[in-house]
């Protein structure tokens, strides 16, 4: 049987065009960068290139464009650098962000570099936005807010303009990791209150190993690896030439398919989830599905039995991919830390599917069936 691949917020296939556009980097144009030589300037001319076609894409400025290993690097430089260079004493989070958010910010709250809050959740899994100003408000420090604009498991999205106001307001830093939605979403950063957001260029058929950090021209920052003058003297090392060139090609496909595709892959989430509701006894969904949410995400909450308990081992087994993300699951996975805070019912196993281009409703037939199967 084929694979049948439904774990696209995990990671996505690479799109043939941008191992094209790679290619010659990865051969003949092997220069460095650093170096004065043409062979090197060439590398750099295609560096130069690719911020300006990811600037222009996000409306920013290239000036504000910086490449990273990924979005985990972009969350822990903006984090440190709002604690160590921009004042921050109190961050304002939540319990749904990225491990690469959480866990940086506790690390600064455990270290006594800084006060932690969490901001509260509505029952669908939003942000309380009355919560956050009541945090703001409260707070005699000056504070780094850090919300992700699309939760990787329930597919959430955050209003980004609202909580950018409310920073602007209290005179907060405001970061977002926008793994999710970078590759997925138009952006428009010039009119964004927003002082950092993040890539990750294997969400959206990209390389892996290579990410964007927006940094607003208004932030100064120092760098958070230190060494020679690459990225403007804001990220040492050689730079990541290849999975560069990679990116702002994967990000100008996404970009140029937009309209079509989010259409699409939005039609094979609504068919799954009419497909299961048809199907399957006491399912249910995470998060607010239909409404400010990812159109590639789909997270699934089935009744626990004896025989779904081992739901992902079977989709394995059947070759199909997906992602657990059940509160309490056996064995050495502690379960997820998402479902945990927003519906820890004990009695559900949950199961995230994420669709991309190339899915088809025939592959969603085909799952149904299985999970009838299994469940």
């Amino acid at each position: 049987m084929e694979r049948i691949y439904f774990d696209n917020a995990a990671t996505t296939s690479l799109d043939p065009q941008v191992l094209e556009a790679m290619m010659p980097y990865l051969t003949t144009h092997f220069g460095n960068p650093s170096s004065i030589y043409s062979y090197g300037r060439e590398g750099r001319l295609a560096i130069e290139n690719a911020r300006k076609t990811t600037a222009k894409i996000l409306n920013a400025h290239p000036a504000e464009i910086f490449f990273t290993s990924g979005g985990t690097e972009s969350s822990n430089t903006a984090i440190t650098a709002a604690v160590r260079d921009l004042g921050c004493k109190h961050i304002i989070s939540s319990k749904i962000e990225h491990h690469a958010t959480l866990h940086t910010v506790e690390y600064f709250y455990h270290t006594d570099q800084v006060a932690l809050s969490y901001v509260k959740l509505l029952p669908d899994g939003h942000v309380d936005m009355e919560d956050l100003e009541k945090l703001l408000a409260e707070s005699g420090e000056k504070c780094l807010v850090t919300l992700m604009h699309a939760n990787n498991e329930i597919g959430n999205m955050l209003d980004i303009k609202a909580v950018g106001e409310l920073c602007k307001l209290y005179n907060a830093i405001f970061h977002s990791d926008t793994v999710q939605t970078v590759g997925h979403f138009p952006f428009d950063l010039r009119n964004t209150p927003v002082h950092f957001i993040t890539g990750a260029g294997h969400k959206f058929h990209g390389p892996k190993g290579v990410g964007l950090l927006y940094i607003n021209e208004n932030v100064k920052i120092k760098p958070f690896i230190n060494g020679g003058s690459q990225e403007r003297n804001m990220r040492a090392g050689t730079e990541n030439l290849y999975g560069i060139v990679g990116f702002a090609k994967a990000l100008q496909i996404a970009t140029e398919n937009y309209e079509q595709e989010s259409e699409y892959i939005k039609s094979l989430k609504v068919y799954m989830m009419e497909q299961l509701k048809k199907n399957i006894k006491g399912v249910a969904f995470n998060g607010d599905v239909l409404g400010q949410s990812l159109y590639a995400v789909l997270s699934v909450s089935f009744p626990k039995t004896e025989k779904s308990e081992m739901i992902l081992f079977n989709l394995d087994i059947n070759n199909i991919c997906a992602s657990g993300g059940s509160a309490c699951t056996s064995g050495a996975d502690a379960g997820s830390h998402v479902i945990q805070a927003i519906n820890n019912n004990p009695n559900q196993v949950t199961v995230r599917f994420s669709f991309a281009k190339h899915n088809t409703k025939e592959e969603i037939d085909i799952v149904v069936e299985k999970l009838k199967e299994m469940i």
